[in-house]
C-alpha cells in the first residue's frame, strides 16, 4: 500500500467504471495505490477493476451503501498504512492533476472539499452545466445554518462524497464515513460534520476537481435531486436508489 491511497465504492458500475479507471491511469501523480470496494454487484465490476494498470486492490463489502463501501476502503488503506485517502466515485472522471493536487492539499489541510462539474462527454445542456450548480452551491451557504453546531471547530462547508481529500489521521479520530444504506443518510456530510468536531483544518478546495454523471439528475429532475442530497428529504423507492 503506498501512502497515498484512492477510495472507490462501486455498485454495478462495469459500464462506467473503466472509464473512471482511464482517467485514473493519465493522472500526473500516479503514485498511488486504488482501493475498489465492490458493493455486492451484479455485473463485471470487480473484474474490470482488477484490470487497473497501477497498483490496485479490489475488495468486496456484501451490505450496502456508497458510504458502507467507502468506509471498507478507508479503513483497509489505513490498516496497510496509508496516511493521505482520496475518494471519488466509479461514475466520474477526476482531472488530470487530481491526485497530485489532493496530496498537496493533505500537507496542509486535513480534509479538503473538491468541486463537482458535470461530465462533458454527457453533452450537458446550459442550465445542467451552470444553474444547477450554482443552485447547488447556493443550498451549501443554508446548510452552515442547518448544520450548526457549537463543537465544531470550523463552518459547514460543500462537500461531495465523489470528490473529497482526507488525512488517514483524522477519517481515524471522526469515526469516519457512517456505514448506513444510501436512502438513511447523506454519508458525506455526516463525515464532514464529524470531522469538523475534531479539526479546523477543513476547506472547500475549487481546485480538487471531478467531472460526475448527470444520469441521477437527468432520472429525477432537479427539484428530487436537490431534496435528495438535502438530507434525504426525497426518498425514492429502494429501486429507484441505484440510478443506471
Amino acid at each position: 500500500m503506498r501512502p497515498l491511497a484512492v477510495i472507490v465504492p462501486a455498485f454495478d458500475e462495469a459500464r462506467l467504471l473503466p472509464g473512471l479507471l482511464d482517467a485514473l491511469a493519465a493522472q500526473t501523480d500516479t503514485d498511488f495505490t486504488l482501493v475498489v470496494v465492490d458493493n455486492a454487484s451484479s455485473d463485471g465490476t470487480a473484474r474490470i477493476a482488477a484490470g487497473f494498470t497501477g497498483e490496485v486492490v479490489v475488495l468486496t463489502e456484501p451490505a450496502p451503501g456508497a458510504g458502507t463501501a467507502a468506509d471498507t476502503g478507508f479503513r483497509y488503506a489505513l490498516e496497510h498504512g496509508a496516511t493521505k485517502l482520496l475518494r471519488t466515485d466509479a461514475d466520474c472522471l477526476p482531472a488530470r492533476n487530481w491526485a497530485a493536487t489532493g496530496r498537496t492539499l493533505l500537507d496542509h489541510v486535513d480534509l479538503a472539499c473538491g468541486r463537482s462539474i458535470p461530465r462533458s462527454d454527457e453533452n450537458p445542456t446550459w442550465a445542467q452545466r451552470h444553474l444547477y450548480p450554482a443552485v447547488v452551491r447556493a443550498a451549501a451557504h443554508a446548510g452552515r445554518w442547518l448544520h450548526r453546531d457549537p463543537a465544531a471547530r470550523t463552518p459547514y462547508v460543500l462537500i461531495h462524497g465523489h470528490n473529497l481529500a482526507i488525512t488517514a489521521e483524522l477519517y481515524h479520530r471522526c469515526g469516519g464515513t457512517p456505514r448506513e444504506e444510501l436512502r438513511a443518510g447523506s454519508e458525506d456530510v455526516t463525515l464532514l460534520n464529524r470531522a469538523r468536531r475534531h479539526s479546523s483544518r477543513i476547506v472547500r478546495a475549487e481546485n480538487l476537481v471531478v467531472e460526475t454523471s448527470l444520469r441521477r439528475l437527468r432520472a429525477w429532475g432537479p427539484r428530487r435531486t436537490l431534496l435528495w442530497s438535502w438530507d434525504r428529504r426525497y426518498r425514492p423507492a429502494p429501486h429507484q436508489v441505484h440510478v443506471r
